[in-house]
C-alpha cells in the first residue's frame, strides 16, 4: 500500500515578464493507468507526462498501475512551456513515497526534465527568482545551467541541480547542493563593456554631432543618405553614448531578455544598452510582440536601449503605425479574449533610409534616376504621426577619401558620453522641480507645456526661426521639434538660454522636412 497518495509541490509560471506561484498538486489513486494534467496546460505541458515517466523509469525508480492526476493551480491561467517537468516529476515520487521531506515548502522548482533525467535549461529564470524573493520561499531548484542568471537576484538561494537523482537526494537529505554564489559586481562590470566605439567611425563629423544631440536629450533619430554611407555603423554605435546603464535598469532588460529566451548561457545579465536592428520584412507581432501565446516583441527586447529600423520605407506601413504607442507611452499592450498583457518598451528609435527610391538623390558622385513623383511616393510610406515622434533628421553623405584615409582615431564614445551625460543631470535637475504625476527625464518627453516654459527664444531667434519656415517649407509640426533640439544643444553647451547659434544647428536637423523643389 502506498502510504502517500497526494503530493503538493510549488513551483512558478510566467506572465508577461514576471512570475507568479504555481502549485503542483499530484493524485495517485487506484483505477486503469492514466496521467491526466488539467490547470489550462499548453502542448508542451501535456506532453510531460510522457518526459516525467520516461525520465522517472530511466533514473532508477519504478512506476506502479495507478491513475495520475496533476493539477496546476491556479486553473484560470495558461500555463505554457516544460517548466513544470521537474515539480512533476519530483511530486510524483513523493506521492510513491520514494523519500520523505518536510522541507518541500521551502522551495520552488523549475525544470524541464530530459528522456534520461537530466535537467534542461528553461526560460525567465531571473523572474522566478524574484517571485522566489518576493513569495517568502527559501531557495529555488532549478538546471544548473540557469544558476547564475538566477544567483542575481539577491535573497535567494539557488541550487543548481543537474539531474532528477540530485534533485530526490538533495530534498531527502542524502546529498548536499551548494547553492550558487555570484559576484554581482564583477558580472556586471564586465558584462558592460561595448564592444564598438565612435572611435572606428572615419568621417561623418555632422552625424556624429546629430547623434550626440540626439543621445544628450533622448530624441528619437532618422538619418538620410545613400547606400555605404556608414548609416549602420553610426547606428550601432548609438548605444555607447548613451549614459550607462543602472543596475535596476539591467536587472529589468535581463528579465526581458530571459523571458523572451534571447540570453545567452554565456551571458547572465544584460549590462551595455540592448540595440536591435529587426529586418525590414518583421511581422507586427515580432515588432511589437504577441503570438497565440504573447511573448515580448523587438520593441521590448530594445527596453531601456535603442531600435534602429534600417530602410525604414521598406517596413510594412502598418507595422510602422504600431510603434507609435511604445514610443509615446514607453510600454506595449497585447490583448488576448482571456488575458491582456503589458510589456515594457521605452527605447530610443533610430532609423535611416535612402533619400529616394534608386539612393542617389542629392548625390554629387551618382546621377539620380527617379522622378521627383517617385521621391515623393517613396518618401510617403513614412506616415506624418510617425515622424511626428522623431525630432531629428539628418543627411548622411558620402565620405570623401581624405576622410577614410585618416590614421588617426576619432572621438572615444566614452568623451561623447561624458557630454551626454553632463545634459542629462541638467535636464533632469530641471525637470525635477515640476510637480507632475508623470515624471520627465530628458527633453524629448516635454509636451506644448514644458516647451513653452522652457524653450523661450529672444527676437534675434525668432526671426531665424521664422525665415526658416518659410524658406524651407517646414511642417507646423517642425516648431516644436526645433524648439525641443534647441533646448538640447543648448544644454549640451551648458547654457540656461537658448541662442540664435542653437536655433540655427537645430534647424539643420529637420532635413526631411524640406521641400524636393
Amino acid at each position: 500500500m502506498l502510504k502517500e497518495m497526494l503530493a503538493k509541490i510549488y513551483s512558478a509560471s510566467i506572465y508577461g515578464i514576471d512570475a507568479y506561484l504555481v502549485e503542483v498538486e499530484v493524485d495517485l489513486s487506484l483505477g486503469l493507468r492514466s496521467f491526466v494534467i488539467v490547470g489550462l496546460p499548453d502542448n508542451a505541458v501535456k506532453e510531460a507526462q510522457h518526459r516525467v515517466t520516461t525520465a522517472i523509469k530511466n533514473s532508477g525508480f519504478k512506476l506502479p498501475t495507478r491513475r495520475i492526476t496533476v493539477n496546476l493551480a491556479p486553473a484560470d491561467i495558461k500555463k505554457e512551456g516544460a517548466i513544470f517537468d521537474l515539480p512533476i516529476a519530483i511530486g510524483l515520487l513523493r506521492a510513491l513515497g520514494v523519500f520523505n521531506s518536510n522541507i518541500l515548502d521551502r522551495f520552488l522548482l523549475v525544470g524541464e526534465l530530459s528522456l534520461d533525467g537530466t535537467l534542461k535549461p528553461i526560460k525567465g529564470t531571473i523572474s522566478m527568482a524574484m517571485a522566489t524573493r518576493n513569495y517568502g520561499f527559501s531557495g529555488i531548484i532549478l538546471p544548473k545551467e540557469n544558476a547564475k542568471e538566477g544567483a542575481l537576484v539577491s535573497g535567494v538561494n539557488v541550487y543548481p541541480a543537474e539531474h532528477l537523482i540530485d534533485v530526490v537526494g538533495f530534498l531527502s537529505g542524502s546529498k548536499t547542493i551548494e547553492p550558487m554564489k555570484v559576484n554581482l559586481e564583477e558580472i556586471f562590470n564586465l558584462a558592460s563593456e561595448n564592444l564598438v566605439d565612435f572611435s572606428e567611425v572615419k568621417g561623418q563629423e555632422h552625424a556624429k554631432r546629430a547623434l550626440e544631440v540626439a543621445a544628450a536629450g533622448g530624441h528619437n533619430i532618422l538619418m538620410i543618405g545613400p547606400p555605404g554611407t556608414g548609416k549602420t555603423m553610426l547606428a550601432r554605435r548609438l548605444a555607447t553614448i548613451l549614459p550607462k546603464m543602472e543596475l535596476e535598469e539591467a536587472l529589468e532588460a535581463t528579465k526581458i531578455h530571459s523571458v523572451a529566451g534571447t540570453l545567452a548561457p554565456s551571458q547572465p545579465i544584460i549590462a551595455t544598452r540592448p540595440f536591435r536592428s529587426p529586418h525590414h520584412s518583421i511581422s507586427e507581432a515580432g515588432l511589437i510582440g504577441g503570438g497565440a501565446y504573447p511573448k515580448p516583441g523587438e520593441v521590448s527586447l530594445a527596453h531601456n536601449g535603442v531600435l534602429f529600423l534600417d530602410e525604414l520605407p521598406e517596413f510594412h506601413r502598418d507595422v510602422l503605425e504600431s510603434l507609435r504607442q511604445p514610443l509615446e507611452d514607453g510600454f506595449v499592450t497585447i490583448g488576448r479574449a482571456k488575458q491582456t498583457i503589458t510589456y515594457p518598451a521605452r527605447f530610443m528609435l533610430a532609423a535611416s533610409m535612402n533619400p529616394c527610391p534608386c539612393g542617389y538623390f542629392s548625390d554629387p558622385h551618382r546621377e539620380c534616376s527617379c522622378t521627383i513623383w517617385m521621391i515623393k511616393k517613396y518618401r510617403s510610406r513614412i506616415s506624418g504621426p510617425l515622424l511626428d515622434r522623431i525630432d531629428v533628421h539628418i543627411e548622411v553623405p558620402s565620405i570623401r577619401y581624405e576622410a577614410l584615409a585618416q590614421k588617426e582615431a576619432g572621438e572615444s564614445s566614452e568623451a561623447i558620453r561624458d557630454r551626454v551625460n553632463r545634459a542629462r543631470e541638467i535636464q533632469i535637475k530641471r525637470f525635477r522641480e515640476i510637480n507632475k504625476r508623470q515624471p520627465i527625464y530628458c527633453n524629448s518627453q516635454m509636451s506644448s507645456r514644458e516647451i513653452r516654459l522652457f524653450c523661450e527664444i529672444d527676437k534675434t531667434s525668432e526671426e531665424l526661426l521664422k525665415r526658416a519656415i518659410e524658406h524651407f517649407g517646414f511642417s507646423a509640426r517642425s516648431y516644436d521639434r526645433i524648439l525641443k533640439v534647441a533646448r538640447t544643444i543648448a544644454d549640451l553647451a551648458e547654457s540656461p538660454k537658448i541662442t540664435s547659434e542653437h536655433i540655427a544647428e537645430a534647424i539643420q536637423y529637420r532635413n526631411f522636412d524640406r521641400r524636393l523643389i
